[in-house]
């Protein structure tokens, strides 16, 4: 078995039996790939069947001295689910990762912005240029619902339900899911398409996106991040954030407000909510409240 046809096999299995989006195929492929290029490079010719966990290991030794634990751990991740893809197929018996342990890695807590960061980074957008209004509508979909970068790049018209205060969001593996929608979104949101798009010339295919570069086309998930990343300097904001950051802000607001884990978990789209429980650990103020609230003997 050559490693481009395990690999091909591999991404269609990732796409149709486990559903992931195109980002995370892409990710899991990405894993394989550097293997491939590390046995390329040193002229080791074993195959996916044959591959020695020895080599493996030293493999990821190797690699390890230019990444982090976060990232290495990854990497065992994605290769362990490979070839455990092998073993389901029975092109293999046993998962050569199976003795590799990943390094030990804190939780990683979310950055977040305060309420009044991100009112300085909406307020920073330049609202004389076309794509002022755009940005700013875009940044307070992100922090009013929510939403992966993904799921706002690809926010159609067709998915917004103003009337019934929902907005219908397309998150991983195409699974669907409605989202409350808040009046100052909306309204941003609806100045944005009267003022800016209803006189943008829209490229075909392109007619039902919300979100539209200058060109006409779907804006990219580059283009969000760069253009957080420039109002983040233009204001002087020292933390490293992006627009996950919006996301996880919109969550831990919530909590903070008082609003429950469950219902954070439907809004934000997690499978679980252990997921979801990370936001518990960044302000321990919200379950002192708890217990005070509601504790019998207070």
């Amino acid at each position: 078995m050559k490693w481009e046809n395990a690999l091909k096999d591999y991404q269609l299995y990732l796409k149709i039996e486990r559903g992931l989006s195109k980002n995370s195929i892409a990710n899991y492929s990405l894993d394989v790939k550097k293997l491939m290029g590390y046995l390329e490079e040193h002229g080791i010719s074993e195959s996916p069947i044959s591959i020695k966990s020895a080599t493996i290991q030293q493999f990821i030794y190797e690699t390890a001295k230019a990444v982090n634990a976060r990232s290495q751990s990854r990497l065992i991740s994605g290769l362990r689910s490979f070839f455990s893809y092998l073993i389901f197929e029975d092109y293999i018996t046993s998962n050569p990762l199976e003795l590799i342990e990943s390094p030990k890695i804190g939780r990683k807590l979310p950055d977040t912005l305060s309420e009044e960061e991100i009112d300085k980074l909406i307020n920073a957008i330049d609202l004389s240029k076309p794509e002022g209004e755009r940005n700013r509508s875009m940044l307070e979909t992100l922090y009013g619902c929510g939403l992966r970068v993904s799921e706002l790049t690809n926010l159609k018209i067709s998915d917004l339900f103003f009337e019934e205060g929902f907005i219908k969001v397309t998150g991983k593996g195409d699974k669907q899911r409605f989202v409350p929608i808040i009046g100052i979104t909306q309204k941003y949101i609806n100045i944005y398409r009267s003022q800016i798009r209803n006189h943008m010339v829209v490229k075909p295919g392109f007619e039902d996106t919300l979100f539209l570069n200058r060109r006409g086309k779907q804006l990219t998930r580059a283009m969000v991040f760069t253009i957080i990343k420039q109002l983040a300097e233009k204001i002087g904001l020292k933390k490293s954030i992006s627009p996950h950051t919006f996301r996880h802000s919109f969550a831990t607001h919530l909590l903070q407000n008082n609003a429950d884990l469950r219902s954070i978990q439907l809004m934000l789209g997690h499978e679980s909510i252990t997921t979801t429980e990370i936001y518990v650990h960044l302000d321990k103020s919200h379950l002192t409240k708890v217990v005070e609230k509601y504790h019998p003997r207070k």
